[in-house]
């Protein structure tokens, strides 16, 4: 290795650097936003675990229990019902983690010195959150059992050691496979890299090879050329799409509970406006590193940590969560784990569905306007 050249080259590279002020904006720019969405939106821990109740005995001694559970920091009590549809509801839109169904003898079996029956329904979809929240239910459980026994003790009286039977019931996912709460993510990040990340460059490559004066020069309007450069790639993701789906059905063992059809469909409509959004970073970057490194911040990294696919939303701080709002794939991931998982249809995805629309429509109209038949 020639120490002369070397030098040279990285010389000149510190000089490229310094003569193209976008690419040095990103490179100060990356580091700080990972540093911040790592910070902030990456955490194991898991807190305030969404909750419903369902309190058929309605006495004292239930709502003592229930205390335990809203005196902790690892538990959120957002509602009470008294049906079991409207608490199903809550967990299919993804609203609660845990319902908790207090039977109508529950004080009557605690004063009797019998065990008590308590449901939990817990989503297992996110296998991973699951098991961490089935645990503090058993740290709960196991605290007020503990104490109802010390304080029969000190009257002196007969009690049973464990007057409440810590009954679990996981729901969609009762193994707690993770496999089977990762893939259909997996699928939102194939889509969202091969969308944004490929037709990104499309036009850009055109500016940078000469060919764009050729193109300005034919009668082709920007629309049309827009949906020219479109098509292939609404192939080739529509293609990684399948590839995706019957790889998570025959070779990782995920079920499809529901329909299949309704799948596909969203899942065009999501694509379309990943492909618009790579279309019109690339009209706007007109460089080919400049707009992949643009497809990777504003798609890539924010599918990774602020769609819900590893980490669940409600566990982070308030201000992230009202970031990831604006974050697409957020709303193809609840489709997708609705459709895979729980079996839900266009009833309980349509809000999900009209974003995915928005989203679609938005950026389609943003890469046409975009697009000027212009060389400066």
């Amino acid at each position: 290795m020639n120490r002369r050249r070397i030098r040279a080259l990285a010389k000149k590279e510190f000089i490229q650097i310094s003569r193209d002020p976008r690419s040095l904006a990103l490179g100060i720019a990356i580091p700080v936003l990972l540093l911040i969405l790592f910070g902030y939106a990456l955490t194991l821990d898991v807190d305030n675990v969404p909750m419903v109740i369902w309190d058929q005995d309605n006495s004292q001694t239930a709502k003592n229990f229930i205390l335990n559970f809203r005196n902790s920091r690892y538990f959120q009590i957002i509602g009470y019902y008294d049906n079991y549809p409207d608490m199903v509801e809550q967990i299919d839109h993804g609203k609660a983690l845990i319902a908790m169904v207090l039977p109508k003898d529950f004080s009557r079996d605690i004063r009797s010195n019998e065990q008590a029956p308590v449901q939990f329904l817990i989503d297992g979809s996110d296998s991973n959150t699951a098991t961490i929240a089935r645990g503090y239910i058993a740290s709960v459980v196991a605290t007020y059992n503990r104490n109802n026994l010390m304080h029969a003790l000190q009257n002196m009286s007969i009690v049973n050691p464990e007057p409440v039977n810590f009954r679990p019931r996981p729901w969609f996912n009762p193994n707690f496979e993770s496999r089977i709460f990762i893939v259909p993510g997996l699928i939102v990040v194939i889509i969202t890299i091969i969308a944004a990340l490929l037709t990104s460059m499309t036009v850009a490559r055109e500016w940078e090879r000469g060919t764009m004066e050729q193109l300005i020069a034919t009668p082709v309007k920007p629309g049309e050329l827009i949906v020219g450069k479109f098509i292939p790639y609404f192939c080739i993701g529509f293609f990684d799409l399948l590839l995706s789906v019957v790889a998570a059905k025959f070779i990782f063992g995920v079920p499809i509970r529901g329909s299949l059809l309704l799948l596909f469909a969203l899942s065009s409509l999501f694509l379309t406006g990943a492909l618009a959004m790579g279309i019109y970073i690339s009209i706007a970057a007109r460089s080919q590193l400049l707009a992949s490194q643009m497809a990777m911040l504003t798609t890539f990294m924010p599918t990774f940590l602020l769609s819900g696919f590893l980490y669940p939303i409600w566990n982070m701080p308030v201000a992230i969560q009202a970031v990831t709002y604006l974050i697409p794939a957020r709303y193809y991931i609840v489709i997708l784990r609705g459709i895979y998982l729980k079996g839900v249809g266009i009833r309980d995805l349509w809000l999900q569905s009209v974003f995915l629309f928005l989203y679609a429509a938005i950026m389609v109209t943003l890469a046409k306007r975009k697009f000027k038949k212009k060389v400066a």
